[in-house]
């Protein structure tokens, strides 16, 4: 597999070279304020190690994903999915631990039904079906049902997660359309993709320090 070989999945994108898409890499910016934001709020909430991990995830999501924008090819293009990735299942997992109180079985048990729901999508679906939103599917079937879990029980954090959901659904409408729009709207539409999805972060990362367990205690 040639790793150097170029990729072109974007409108913006017309031909090869680092600043062909200057609107899908300027956008990542938003990733790494999100990320700042997050670290800011770990830091005055007294957040536990967990929560500091995800935000600087954030900010890894960010430089992949400016990576991939840039460079354009396929190892940047995993630079750019395995953190997206990586953060998925971690915040799932500090989630179903930490707002629920599940148990390490049950949400072993509810990672692996996300892992099944995203490998069947991948053997059963077309390639780049959806312009390959397809693939965020599971994530966003799961942070929907998270977002109900919480408001159900009345869970402070729910305001957060409802937000989170239903933005990252109108950030997948925006990236879905991407290629679609292209006549139209010659820059296309991912990076509105990127600052959507940024928003999205910056609220999971607040409702993890502000709501997602422990917290040393505050020193005169």
């Amino acid at each position: 597999m040639d790793w150097t070989g170029p990729i072109d999945a974007y409108c913006e994108r017309l031909a090869p070279g680092l600043l062909a898409e200057p609107l899908n890499a300027l956008s990542n910016l938003a990733f790494f304020v999100a990320a700042a934001y997050g670290l800011a709020i770990a830091r005055r909430e007294r957040s536990d190690r967990a929560v500091w991990l995800l935000a600087c995830l954030v900010g890894v999501i960010g430089l992949g994903s400016l990576l991939f924008h840039t460079f354009a090819n396929r190892w940047s293009m995993l630079a750019d999915v395995v953190p997206i990735t990586i953060f998925i299942y971690a915040y799932f997992a500090f989630g179903l631990r930490r707002f629920l109180g599940l148990t390490w079985p049950l949400t072993v048990l509810l990672l692996g039904a996300l892992l099944a729901a995203n490998v069947a999508l991948a053997v059963w679906t077309p390639p780049g079906l959806l312009n390959g939103s397809i693939s965020y599917l599971p994530a966003l079937l799961a942070a929907i049902a998270m977002a109900l879990a919480l408001r159900s029980r009345d869970h402070p954090a729910h305001v957060h997660l409802t937000a989170a959901a239903i933005t990252f659904a109108f950030s997948l409408a925006f990236r879905t359309a991407d290629r679609v729009v292209c006549h139209a709207v010659p820059t296309g539409t991912h990076f509105v993709w990127h600052l959507l999805n940024a928003l999205v972060l910056g609220l999971y990362l607040e409702a993890a320090a502000r709501f997602g367990g422990y917290h040393a205690p505050k020193t005169n």
